[in-house]
């Protein structure tokens, strides 16, 4: 089979879905690929503000794709530790110290997923024969069939391949081979500051789980707030209330926190395959792995899986080796963050003060090592390579 007059299905069209069918259709050019998607056609997603961070290498990967909308660079990450025996231990990554000029990027979700769609609509409109759009058609199966995958979106249509992007909340999703409940809720929402240097993002460690700062703009940042649900101070407070503990949490270096938005709550949890390739059924972003935000990875290894399979896809051969190239060539990455990100949520809920040593050394000797602190720097923002 040539993979270049493959017969796609992209099952959802957030932005890794979009991003995929976009690669897909510019590399392919004799494919025809057709993204589906349960989102009326009619809803504005411009409007959705969850907040979302990209690493560089995934902005790099979007200015490809599309005209990049406006979003606040993220010049430098402090991460420290609450409460520690080793005095205030920190790592300060920046993006000076790594010669490039911005670590990543910070933008809501529908200022994210609105271009990538109008891009998309743009090629369809260029070439109607090849790429098609079905909004307002949820995918009720897929069936495996002797030449490929039949997609049932009201009408079945058989398609050679087909990538499944369409992942959800942790707490909304079908349980997968790989699950762990945190028994831990993020509460995002925005805060004002006063006094935090452009473009900084905060990670604080504490004793119940990490609170982050993710820059929008001067003045204003996302939060998220993870807490053991079993404990949780946030529902029973005021906004006051929850500036003053915030306050207490967060080092200097974030500024003072001067108002709140109103929080919604997540169940966090770890829900993953163990392979991403099941026959001509491909699983690629939240639809392989629903991560911690810890590492704030997520987004950026489902646009990783999406790159390595459009240039596997590329290779001409047979489409099964291609595919299992994919399962071979996304291991490594997709697993050290998948086990990364499993062992700090895990860490939280470990009572005794040897771990919080523990993790307040670990900080301590990346900010002591630079070579170490390199190469941390170069996982965050490119991945495993």
């Amino acid at each position: 089979m040539n993979p270049i007059a493959l017969r796609i299905a992209v099952v959802g069209a957030g932005p890794v879905g979009l991003a995929l069918a976009l690669q897909a259709a510019r590399a392919l050019p004799q494919a025809q690929v057709c993204v589906f998607d349960a989102r009326p056609p009619e809803r504005d997603i411009a409007a959705d503000p969850r907040t979302i961070a990209l690493s560089l290498g995934s902005v790099l990967l979007l200015r490809r794709l599309m005209t990049m909308p406006p979003a606040q660079p993220i010049f430098e990450v402090h991460v420290s530790q609450q409460t520690s025996s080793f005095g205030r231990p920190a790592v300060r990554i920046s993006a000076e110290e790594e010669g490039v000029t911005q670590l990543g990027a910070v933008l809501s979700y529908g200022a994210l997923v609105a271009p990538l769609q109008q891009a998309w609509q743009a090629a369809v409109a260029a070439e109607p024969a090849r790429l098609r759009l079905c909004l307002g058609a949820p995918v009720a199966a897929l069936k495996p069939g002797p030449q490929g995958v039949e997609v049932d979106a009201g009408v079945a249509e058989t398609f050679d391949l087909a990538v499944v992007a369409e992942g959800g909340l942790f707490g909304a999703q079908l349980r997968k081979p790989l699950r762990r409940d945190y028994g831990q809720t993020a509460w995002v929402g925005g805060v004002t500051l006063e006094g935090a240097a452009p473009g900084l993002a905060i990670e604080r460690f504490t004793a119940h789980g990490p609170v982050a700062l993710l820059p929008l703009a001067p003045g204003r940042a996302a939060l998220v707030w993870c807490v053991a649900s079993a404990d949780d101070p946030v529902p029973g407070l005021d906004e006051g209330g929850r500036l003053a503990l915030l306050a207490s949490i967060f080092p200097p270096e974030a500024g003072r926190l001067t108002g709140l938005s109103a929080l919604a709550p997540f169940a966090l949890g770890l829900n993953a395959e163990r392979s991403l390739v099941a026959g001509r059924s491909v699983r690629i972003g939240n639809a392989a792995q629903t991560l911690h935000p810890v590492a704030g990875q997520g987004l950026n290894l489902g646009l990783r899986d999406a790159y390595e399979l459009v240039a596997a896809l590329r290779r001409p051969g047979d489409l099964d080796a291609a595919l299992r190239r994919v399962e071979w060539s996304r291991a490594s990455d997709r697993w050290s963050v998948i086990a990364t990100t499993d062992f700090l949520a895990r860490s939280f809920t470990w009572r005794g003060p040897a771990f919080a040593a523990a993790r307040g050394l670990g900080l301590a000797a990346l900010q002591a090592l630079p070579p170490a602190r390199h190469w941390l720097a170069r996982q965050m923002m490119f991945g495993r390579r």
